[in-house]
């Protein structure tokens, strides 16, 4: 899932910097679908996130039954 999350955020940091570049070159802005497409970025970081919480929880559970 932590894998998921950080292909996600990558495509989306990349259709971030495609979608900034022409403020930076004065040509014509993308249209909006190409900025939806960057919010790809924060969907990314979500997958992550809960990955890494799922694995945590996981772990916990493992412990306490070792420790039983």
């Amino acid at each position: 899932m932590v894998r998921t999350g950080a292909i996600v955020f990558f495509i989306g940091a990349v259709a971030t910097l495609v979608t900034v570049a022409p403020l930076f070159l004065g040509t014509e802005p993308f249209p909006s679908l190409a900025y939806a497409v960057c919010m790809l970025m924060g969907i990314g970081f979500l997958i992550a996130a809960a990955g890494v919480l799922r694995g945590i929880a996981v772990q916990r559970r493992q412990a306490r039954s070792s420790a039983s």
